[in-house]
């Protein structure tokens, strides 16, 4: 067999796989350069050399700077403001969670910012004494349209950009993509405004997401402590709330308000035991006590490791929701700030913008190396470059071009709005079924020769493939930012497809009509 063909069946299988999902993604994408190289399409160094791509560097380090957001407060700051400013009013509810979630996934893209802002909206909809599932699923969607007001919006932007820089015509600007984002993020607020309350089905969720927002005053009753210095929580400072479970070394020994912990670090600030109060005298502590711990935000998260007290809410979980702008978040906007100034003026690739504001939350001490690793979605990181292999060899061995020549034909003498067309149908009818990472891998190729052959520019066909790819609105399983919302609302998998085949259409309608108009055939 030819190289084109048995890079073509890879491509098949791996689609396959994908549309399958019973194997992890990062496997999949770690067996296509695998498979590459063992069937002679690709040598070890095209195989593997997505890994060392600029673009898997940038697509790291905007993980690094949303989680540092998401630790410093900054995340629970812009929520507590979007809180006041919302109210109860459906119509201000869609408007400030659409306009919000477009703007932070600009930055942090849709995966980062709708796990940011899940809880946020769970508590506008409880507060205003609406179902979750009201407004969850228009966050996802707003996310998704937010993804193309700027570069850093979605790592598909950032990998179309340099393929247009390799085709000449690149890279796209910072601004770029808001040519088609803005219209589709007006679009999408109307279209929840107008047609949300018929499209978008109200369902309960099986678990719902906790409210810690009011955990001072809440702590303060429970604890009966208004008549003693209340409850504080600030940026330094936080509480820990832990119940003794069965077998626990704690048993038996004494405890009392003020008492302070073996480590020195945690003071006991109340003690419960069935449910009444302990005064200040040493208590023996029994099966089912609560104790409530004060000390250092990092001392708690610390002490929630310890495997004889069961922590009832997670300390960093209540820190970043009840703690706006914490420790950090200034030297964090500072860097974040420097960090788009440097993607604007293009004073350095975008790589090294996005590795130096990485290396800065870090020696500025907004996140401990643990943390990075956690921040980072290795997932995403594995798959773009395990898939850019799938890209190099579809390029190499003429697949791509084969490909290209069968749209064209298809396509025939209806012209370059038609092959805009074909590359939607294409685009879309994938992106539902496996990401848009994958499907943007897949077609961008595609799209290439289909324009060299047909003798228009390649800028057009890559950001129509950019607004196509971020139309992955029909299925939960198309993003992962789908997936987020459908637990915390308690979605089905045939709940996305009514307001998202209505959003499509405008995706499509902005891809075909619009790009053109900016960068023209």
């Amino acid at each position: 067999m030819s190289p084109a063909v048995i890079t073509l069946i890879i491509l098949a299988v791996t689609v396959a796989i994908f549309i399958w999902d019973r194997l992890p993604v990062m496997a999949v994408a770690l067996a296509v350069p695998i498979a590459l190289w063992a069937t002679g399409v690709l040598d070890i160094t095209e195989a593997f050399g997505g890994f060392g791509d600029p673009t898997i560097i940038f697509i790291a380090s905007l993980f690094v700077v949303s989680e540092a957001l998401d630790a410093a407060g900054v995340t629970t700051w812009v929520g507590g403001a979007a809180l006041r400013l919302a109210g109860e009013s459906r119509t201000r509810l869609v408007v400030v969670i659409l306009a919000l979630v477009a703007v932070v996934t600009a930055v942090i893209t849709p995966n980062g910012s709708v796990a940011a802002l899940t809880p946020v909206v769970v508590v506008m909809a409880i507060r205003a004494r609406r179902s979750p599932s009201e407004l969850l699923l228009p966050l996802a969607f707003g996310a998704h349209a937010g993804s193309l007001l700027m570069l850093t919006g979605s790592p598909v932007n950032l990998v179309l950009s340099d393929y247009a820089e390799a085709a000449g015509v690149g890279p796209f600007g910072l601004f770029a993509f808001a040519v088609a984002g803005v219209p589709l993020v007006l679009a999408t607020i109307v279209t929840v405004l107008l047609l949300g309350p018929r499209l978008i089905p109200r369902r309960t969720p099986s678990r719902s997401l906790r409210d810690l927002g009011a955990q001072t005053s809440v702590l303060t009753e429970h604890y009966e402590l208004e008549a003693e210095a209340p409850v504080q929580l600030n940026r330094e400072i936080g509480l820990l709330e832990a119940v003794i479970p069965p077998r626990s070394e704690f048993i038996g020994d004494l405890a009392y308000a003020g008492l302070v912990t073996e480590s020195g670090r945690l003071v006991v600030r109340a003690v419960r035991h069935k449910g009444e109060g302990v005064a200040t005298e040493p208590h023996p502590l029994h099966v089912g006590d609560a104790i409530l711990f004060e000390g250092a935000w990092q001392h708690l998260t610390e002490a929630a490791q310890d495997p004889n007290i069961l922590v009832v809410d997670d300390p960093e979980d209540v820190r970043r929701q009840t703690v706006p702008l914490g420790v950090g978040a200034r030297r964090t906007l500072v860097i974040l700030a420097a960090m788009i100034l440097l993607l604007a003026t293009n004073v350095v690739p975008a790589a090294i913008a996005g590795l130096l504001a990485a290396l800065a939350v870090v020696l500025t001490r907004v996140l401990t190396v643990p943390q990075v690793y956690k921040g980072v979605g290795w997932t995403t990181v594995i798959l773009v470059g395990g898939l850019m292999s799938l890209s190099v060899a579809m390029v190499k061995s003429g697949a791509a071009g084969q490909l290209a020549d069968a749209l064209v034909t298809l396509v025939g003498d209806a012209g370059p709005y038609a092959l805009m067309l074909g590359l939607f149908v294409v685009t879309a009818s994938l992106g539902q079924l496996i990401s848009n990472m994958a499907t943007a891998f897949i077609v961008a190729p595609v799209g290439l020769a289909a324009a060299a052959e047909m003798g228009v520019s390649p800028a057009p066909v890559l950001m129509g493939i950019a607004v196509f790819a971020a139309g992955a609105l029909l299925t939960p399983v198309a993003t992962p930012a789908n997936l987020v919302v459908m637990e915390a609302a308690g979605y089905r998998f045939g709940d996305y497809w009514k307001l998202g085949g209505v959003l499509l259409a405008l995706y499509g309608l902005a891809g075909i009509l619009l790009v053109p108009l900016v960068w023209p055939f």
